[in-house]
């Protein structure tokens, strides 16, 4: 195959962005242009976290990205579980977060500092549009490539059974916290941390059942946030949740077959999803990015190079989103697991994904694994 010169990447979001920004470094002969059908300024959802752990691939591989994102970023050291009548503390789970819009932004400025085109508001509606030489599909969980494309790509899609709602708070959280409630209806969850000192993620999360009983199913958005913000009065003090496209849904589990064909590729959210429970869907997705530029700056023609990322790439996230739906699995039933001690609740939430092994756990929560030992000798 011939030489790469263009690159036609749809999806403004932070994987297609960030791969625009890595073509521009690696591949400056080359021309990349970024389509997004949002218009700009538009975002869904509100924060995005990062392990401490996982900003160090941005470290490794791109620090000038790293070093213009993470001062703006919030930190913390600790996790916080609610239950009902008592709080456990998980030491050493390190996470920072950041706005979502804030980080398009961020990307966007740097894409555009870097002479990489960018088209808002524009509407692809057939890849015979698109006349690049390649053309990543970095446009998410509907996204035109895959659709288009579908027998080559062979996803599998189904969705897990419980439903949620990504909110927006007041409160800006200590830590990331996980406040779990018992209703009249049934039990419920809400994931939340902040991603600006005045701002917080506040996902609501629970079962079909209490889906059902509190009439979610029948509720509009702002009705459905009033119930949500009366049920979690306490952990809100008091203030109301924001929306924005706060729907309710069940979380869809997405993974393609091969993530390549001929001149198309897929990253991020169009190829494969992860839980937001271990949240490192952003991070995917800008791990993708990295994987697919490096393997196109590293090979002489195209086959080789998608080739090469499909091998490489694929059963790296694989392990990720495995884990991922295990976490996601754990979650099905948190309402039978309520009933456990705080800290046998606490341990099984840690254990939750299947990588967390004792020794593990040692090393990175130390504190709380002290805790638990000394719970255990005394109930023996």
């Amino acid at each position: 195959m011939s030489r790469l010169t263009s690159v036609e990447i749809l999806g403004g979001g932070p994987g297609g962005l960030y791969t625009a920004i890595l073509v521009r470094k690696l591949l400056p002969h080359m021309s990349v242009r970024v389509t997004e059908q949002n218009p700009e300024g538009a975002t869904f959802g509100f924060g995005v976290v990062f392990s401490h752990q996982a900003l160090e691939f941005l470290k490794a591989d791109d620090p000038e990205t790293h070093d213009l994102i993470t001062p703006h970023m919030e930190r913390w050291q600790n996790m916080t579980l609610n239950l009902p009548g008592e709080s456990v503390t998980l030491d050493g789970v390190g996470f920072t977060a950041i706005g979502r819009l804030e980080l398009i932004e961020l990307l966007k400025e740097r894409a555009r500092a870097l002479d990489v085109p960018i088209r808002f508001g524009t509407q692809v509606n057939s890849l015979d549009e698109l006349k690049a030489d390649l053309v990543i599909g970095a446009d998410g969980l509907n996204s035109l490539v895959r659709r288009s494309l579908e027998e080559r790509f062979g996803p599998t899609l189904d969705h897990f059974s419980n439903h949620f709602a990504w909110f927006g708070a007041k409160v800006p959280f200590d830590t990331l916290t996980q406040t779990f409630i018992e209703t009249d209806k049934g039990p419920m969850n809400a994931h939340h941390y902040r991603y600006a000192p005045d701002r917080s993620t506040f996902i609501v999360e629970c079962e079909d059942a209490t889906y059902r009983a509190h009439g979610f199913d029948a509720m509009g958005e702002e009705e459905s946030a009033k119930l949500c913000s009366r049920l979690f009065a306490d952990v809100l003090r008091g203030t109301s949740l924001i929306t924005n496209k706060s729907t309710w849904r069940q979380f869809p589990r997405l993974w393609c077959s091969t993530w390549v064909s001929d001149r198309y590729a897929l990253l991020g959210d169009a190829a494969h999803t992860a839980h937001f429970s271990i949240g490192s869907g952003t991070r995917l997705a800008m791990e993708d990015a990295i994987a697919l530029v490096h393997a196109l700056a590293n090979h002489d023609d195209l086959d080789s190079a998608l080739a090469a990322y499909q091998s490489e790439r694929a059963p790296i996230a694989r392990k990720i989103v495995d884990a991922a739906n295990t976490s996601a699995e754990w979650y099905e039933t948190f309402g039978d697991k309520m009933r456990l001690s705080p800290m046998d609740f606490a341990r099984d939430y840690l254990m939750r994904s299947g990588r967390m092994t004792e020794e593990r756990l040692r090393q990175i929560a130390p504190r709380f694994a002290a805790a638990y030992a000394n719970h255990k000798a005394m109930a023996g």
